[in-house]
């Protein structure tokens, strides 16, 4: 499976419903006006796979999925992407990401899906499938960017191979990058994994995240996390239709095709985690530890 562009009626409904609707030229204003866009309108969740429905990495799925009030995980969210920055003109290619790290046999190549976009002699990071990642493509060259509410530093590791170190209160460390082009189906058999394994971790917990232009809301079982510049704020949730309400307004999912049954059943899932959760002494973790443990490097501290 390569990436394709694609057709023109969905590349179109897929633009109105990010509410792109001027004439698009392939520049990097037209690339950060998308990929705002992008994060504006779309989840980062696991909600399908938590519902046992069986996806797909084919961008045009992904997309029919999104543009119907669904969201979706890296393979959705940066597959679907990166089909709409190429049939709007983008060069685009896909590269193999690992969160947080590879690892020393390279266990997590491919556990992450990244466009990259050429735009004259620059290259950019483009990324709307992690949930707290970064808000703006990032050019692809070693600097410390700030983008409210987070920082990261870009590093060179030599060759092919470069590292993303987030925000410390990020959800992930950061990634890994081997910036060699690869097809769409290399990350098929990662996805196989993560959806439907049941030591992965978005089969065991659900989440939802929201990256907007100066904070991060996340919705870890019944734990609703708010990230800004300055401060972080948690609450559980406690009630089922509060928890599903949070689920629409907030991240802007639709459950129009979950029945009252999926929504029951799928709540009592997340409060018997949660309570779980409680009972160990409720340990703090980030996304990464939960998917395969690994160390990251950190950033140069804050600036007084």
């Amino acid at each position: 499976m390569i990436l394709q562009p694609l057709p023109v009626d969905l590349r179109d409904r897929y633009l109105a419903y990010l509410g792109v609707t001027r004439s698009i030229e392939p520049t990097s204003g037209m690339l950060v006006e998308l990929h705002r866009a992008q994060l504006d309108r779309v989840a980062y969740t696991n909600l399908e796979i938590q519902l046992g429905r069986t996806t797909s990495i084919d961008p045009q799925e992904s997309i029919r999925r999104i543009i119907s009030g669904h969201g979706g995980y890296c393979f959705h969210l940066n597959g679907a992407f990166a089909a709409l920055l190429l049939s709007v003109g983008f060069d685009v290619i896909l590269a193999r990401g690992a969160v947080p790290t590879a690892g020393e046999d390279g266990h997590a190549w491919g556990n992450h899906i990244i466009p990259l976009v050429r735009l004259g002699a620059e290259i950019f990071i483009v990324d709307t499938g992690i949930g707290d990642g970064i808000r703006d493509p990032l050019p692809l060259g070693e600097d410390i960017v700030t983008q409210a509410p987070f920082r990261y530093r870009l590093e060179h590791l030599g060759g092919v191979l470069w590292r993303l170190h987030h925000d410390e209160r990020a959800s992930i460390a950061g990634f890994d990058l081997d910036v060699t082009p690869v097809e769409l189906s290399s990350f098929a058999a990662q996805h196989a994994f993560l959806s439907t394994s049941e030591d992965s971790y978005f089969v065991k917990n659900f989440i939802a995240q929201r990256r907007h232009a100066d904070h991060v809301l996340t919705l870890r079982g019944c734990v609703l996390t708010r990230t800004d510049a300055h401060s972080r704020s948690r609450r559980d949730i406690h009630n089922e239709h509060e928890w599903l309400a949070l689920v629409v307004r907030e991240f802007g999912l639709c459950l129009a095709d979950v029945s009252q049954q999926e929504r029951l059943d799928l709540w009592q899932r997340v409060r018997a985690t949660h309570e779980a959760w409680n009972q160990a002494g409720r340990p703090i973790a980030r996304l990464q530890d939960l998917i395969r443990p690994a160390r990251l490097g950190v950033l140069p501290p804050r600036p007084a």
